[in-house]
């Protein structure tokens, strides 16, 4: 008897845990979803990255929301040229982009980065900077949602208006008041080559004062 009421206990302690557990993912795909599908309308009021460079780097934050239809057309094609040129074409992932960055990895040549512009912008809305495979799990799930739940135009629109251009300057409105004294939608095709040449290292490349590299 005593061993048939342990097992019991048991049971019920691994039925309680398992229920726990599917309601936690529930409510996270719920809640994920929910705010994913939000985004397609409303804009993201604020990102981890903005709260993480406010919180341990002591940075301001500085940004201003523009639309799609009042950012140059020059930003928009080099961003695509640079960071993402089957950007159209694929559905959130480059999969010959990856297939060549394993590839030079192994050869051990200098790293490509093979993020698209779709994950760079979940990235940039739902996660920490933090580095891990975790978080990289949790990027391609986002990913997924952004691609199924937004337009290519509202991926682009979130992406020119969240992305990092400074220390505590976020979006390409504020970036281009800063930088350059105009607007986005009045950017030149040198401003934008350059504002875009600075992606990779936005805290420490200046447009405005750009480098032989930049130049």
């Amino acid at each position: 008897m005593g061993t048939k009421k342990k097992k019991s206990k048991q049971s019920a302690k691994s039925w309680k845990i398992g229920s726990v557990f599917f309601k936690v993912v529930l409510w996270f795909f719920i809640v994920t979803v929910g705010i994913t599908i939000l985004y397609r309308w409303i804009n993201p009021p604020i990102t981890p990255l903005m709260i993480s460079r406010k919180l341990f780097h002591d940075a301001t934050i500085t940004k201003k929301w523009t639309n799609i239809e009042n950012i140059s057309p020059y930003l928009i094609k080099a961003s695509i040229a640079s960071e993402d040129n089957r950007f159209l074409a694929h559905n959130g992932f480059d999969f010959s982009a990856i297939q060549k960055a394993i590839n030079e990895r192994k050869n051990g040549v200098r790293k490509r980065g093979a993020s698209t512009i779709s994950q760079q912008t979940a990235k940039n809305v739902f996660l920490t900077p933090h580095q891990s495979w975790i978080r990289k799990g949790f990027e391609v799930y986002f990913t997924i949602l952004i691609e199924l739940f937004w337009s290519k135009e509202r991926i682009m629109e979130v992406y020119l208006n969240v992305i990092e251009f400074g220390d505590g300057l976020y979006g390409c409105e504020a970036a281009s008041n800063y930088y350059f004294h105009t607007s986005a939608n009045k950017l030149t095709q040198r401003q934008a080559a350059l504002m875009v040449a600075c992606y990779p290292n936005p805290r420490k490349r200046n447009p405005s004062k750009p480098t032989t590299y930049l130049n």
